[in-house]
């Protein structure tokens, strides 16, 4: 079937506020989202569906059982394939008045402004902090507005940053609300999430990029929604511009944008990547996951969840290497510290980065 663009977008033009001029500013439209996960995946699939003309879809990892329950556009069959590619071809089948392309590497420092140089809106479907203030510094310097959302457990939190005002000024930034990345809080693998806030809060960035592109309404601006759903309580915390251009200009130059925790560690306590894949396989290496359900690129010799690691209960050969391995290297960093306290001279190393960074480095 090939339908024509008033059959598939009938419902949505017959809005009087929409109509096709509205429908047209749509298909003029270029969307960049970064991460095709439980936010990303219904943002993109969402956007075509509305007629948006250009999407660019950006994440480097591969479909994993244990996300299935709120990355509903995947399927079993999906599993350990490439989330861009997979959605993109979903989206193909089902919006044939949108171009789709992908990059299934990962959006860094190096590539983020060739990435956003020609989209008109930048949406973040992250679950990592460095990504989500790299998105946000690089979107003020390059005056492009970003649609924000994250996930803690129950709660949702979105906004639209940089936005251009009638004044000539910009709105305000991810900076503006946090100003500083923290280090203790954990991503969707490690904290849990209900699939149900997942997809809230994906279809409140939809409507934000729609409102963006269309201007209808009122964009979230100036300010942070943040949803619960277990009380159904929902706030509105008011933003002032406090960093401006020439402030996160400078942050740029000197930022890594990797794990804020990470970046105090031990590097006397740290195997790479690629030392770990050199040493795979060896007999006197002893692999502990810190994770459940981590989707692993090599087997590991046994799994302690950190919030039961205790290394008195391990029973500990001094003439192996310990290496703890966890998502991110955060909490494996902290079962390395825990080890090393109680045996100062055991021979324990964190695989720096977690599997995000292997995956990165050593598979694709």
């Amino acid at each position: 079937m090939k339908p024509t663009k008033n059959q598939l977008f009938k419902r949505q033009i017959t809005l009087s506020e929409m109509g096709e001029v509205g429908q047209q500013k749509l298909q003029n439209a270029s969307v960049l989202v970064i991460g095709c996960g439980g936010l990303g995946s219904p943002i993109a699939v969402y956007l075509a569906s509305s007629g948006v003309g250009k999407i660019h879809l950006v994440d480097f990892d591969t479909v994993d059982v244990t996300n299935l329950h709120r990355q509903v556009f995947y399927s079993l069959e999906d599993v350990g394939n490439s989330k861009a590619e997979v959605l993109s071809t979903f989206i193909k089948k089902r919006a044939p008045f949108t171009e789709v392309s992908f990059t299934d590497k990962p959006i860094n420092k190096d590539n983020v402004f060739e990435l956003i140089e020609n989209v008109d809106i930048v949406v973040d479907g992250t679950d990592s902090l460095p990504t989500k203030y790299l998105l946000n510094d690089a979107c003020v310097i390059k005056n492009k507005p970003l649609v924000y959302g994250s996930l803690y457990k129950f709660d949702g939190y979105v906004a639209t940053f940089n936005m251009l005002q009638k004044d000539g000024s910009y709105s305000t930034n991810l900076r503006d609300a946090f100003p500083e990345m923290a280090t203790d809080i954990p991503n969707c693998e490690e904290a849990g999430t209900l699939n149900a806030i997942v997809g809230m809060i994906a279809t409140a960035q939809v409507n934000e990029v729609l409102k963006l592109i269309t201007g209808l309404g009122k964009p979230l601006t100036n300010q942070l929604r943040i949803y619960n759903t277990l009380q159904n309580k929902e706030l509105k915390m008011k933003l002032k511009p406090t960093f401006l251009k020439d402030k996160i200009a400078k942050i740029f130059k000197i930022q890594t944008y990797v794990d804020a925790a990470c970046a105090g560690q031990n590097l006397d306590w740290q195997i790479s990547s690629e030392e770990l894949k050199e040493q795979l396989g060896d007999e006197n290496l002893e692999l502990i996951a810190v994770l459940e359900n981590l989707n692993l690129p090599f087997e590991v010799n046994q799994t302690i969840h950190i919030n039961t690691f205790d290394a008195e209960k391990i029973d500990v050969d001094y003439s192996k290497t310990y290496v703890m391995v966890c998502q991110r290297g955060f909490n494996s960093y902290r079962a390395t510290e825990k080890l090393k306290k109680k045996y100062p001279d055991l021979k324990v190393l964190n695989l720096t980065g977690g599997i995000s960074t292997y995956k990165m480095q050593v598979d694709l």
